[in-house]
């Protein structure tokens, strides 16, 4: 029966721009005999587009519909739940923002005209734009994020991803945001399953996060498969309650479990 292999980025597939050992070749192999593959990433300080290019760069060949991140996953929802009228003020980087502009979603930079706040991962994240999120809350905005990563995996460490945006608000409204799209979001997974074109239960989910990665298969029904390369540790894995199917060092171990 044919497979449907699901890969995170960051920490999964690379390190910054270094790829993981293996990485190309076993996803090459799992293509080669017959298995479909997806590319699902939280990150949205980067443009699908821009991911093609760095996979193809790799040696995987890879195309604009194998690849869903967050920014595309919040402009479809905002295009859905938004009427004629309505409109988002965002806080994050060009790649939302052009996201959002090709699903034909209205923006503001006024705080008393948005429905939603689009809060996302921005590297130019200020007490200002805190304080404009805060008060188009206080107009009576919903407030959504692209995903909740505290950080992001790199070459040589980490850094503060969007889960550092929501803290801040959260600080300030002293209640939970409404909805996160990415994953561990069921909107997210249901993006991934549609497009790969598979049963949920035909489906593996590879990443190296667990509260969002392995969750999101796990609570899904998909099979979760944790690589060991990214920001989880040994003992963040015995720990958490989010427990994966299949656990391997990286990537270049899946031929030999799957």
């Amino acid at each position: 029966m044919e497979k449907g292999f699901i890969f995170d980025l960051d920490g999964t597939v690379y390190l910054g721009e270094k790829e993981i050992d293996g990485a190309a070749d076993a996803i090459n192999q799992l293509r080669a005999r017959g298995d479909r593959v997806l590319f699902l990433s939280n990150k949205p300080i980067a443009t699908r587009q821009s991911y093609v290019e760095k996979l193809n760069k790799m040696g995987i060949t890879t195309n604009l519909d194998e690849v869903l991140n967050s920014n595309l996953i919040m402009a479809q929802y905002l295009r859905d739940v938004l009427n004629q009228d309505e409109k988002a003020l965002v806080i994050g980087e060009p790649p939302l923002i052009e996201e959002l502009a090709l699903c034909g979603v209205s923006t503001t930079k006024q705080v008393d005209e948005a429905q939603y706040v689009v809060l996302s991962w921005d590297r130019q994240f200020s007490y200002e734009k805190l304080n404009d999120a805060y008060q188009a809350w206080k107009h009576g905005a919903k407030i959504i994020a692209t995903n909740p990563d505290r950080t992001c995996p790199i070459e040589g460490g980490d850094i503060p991803d969007c889960g550092a945006m929501i803290g801040a608000l959260e600080g300030a409204t002293g209640k939970p945001i409404d909805l996160v799209v990415g994953k561990p979001s069921a909107l997210m997974a249901e993006a991934a399953i549609h497009a790969i074109g598979l049963p949920k239960e035909h489906c593996y989910m590879v990443g190296d996060r667990l509260e969002t990665d392995i969750k999101m298969a796990n609570d899904v029904g998909m099979h979760s498969v944790l690589v060991m390369t990214g920001v989880t540790t040994a003992d963040m894995l015995a720990e958490s309650e989010h427990q994966p199917t299949y656990t391997l060092s990286s990537i270049s171990e899946i031929l030999k479990v799957l």
